[in-house]
């Protein structure tokens, strides 16, 4: 499935950024959905994920309580609203897409198949 990651820029710390990832895969209601994110010289870190039913949702501990995934099944797009944003946060953000019908998404890199181009979030202070 192809991905197309959108919404980056630059915030001040405290502010709110929403990203959201669209794919015209008509079957984008089967695939859970994950954001990742990484700095250069580090690895991919998970962010969050929803999985194909919207049921279940997963955060890194360090974006819980200031980032909420969401899903627009008619919009086959995926969001992630960001607020309380820290200087940390600053990263290319990558949305991903795996096929599955777990109740609950994975947040493992190597699970998800289908990967967007990225996004770049900084964060000023």
């Amino acid at each position: 499935v192809q991905l197309q990651a959108s919404g980056g820029g630059l915030v001040q710390a405290g502010g709110s950024l929403r990203l959201s990832c669209a794919t015209s895969e008509r079957t984008f209601s089967v695939y859970s959905m994950g954001w990742f994110r990484q700095v250069p010289g580090k690895e991919r870190e998970f962010v969050a994920a929803i999985s194909w039913s919207g049921g279940s949702t997963d955060y890194a501990d360090s974006v819980k309580g200031r980032f909420t995934i969401s899903r627009d099944y008619a919009k086959n797009t995926v969001y992630l609203q960001m607020s309380s944003l820290e200087l940390e946060d600053t990263a290319v953000y990558y949305c991903a897409a795996y096929l599955t019908r777990l109740a609950k998404p994975s947040r493992i890199p190597r699970d998800f198949g289908s990967w967007g181009q990225g996004t770049l979030v900084t964060v000023s202070s």
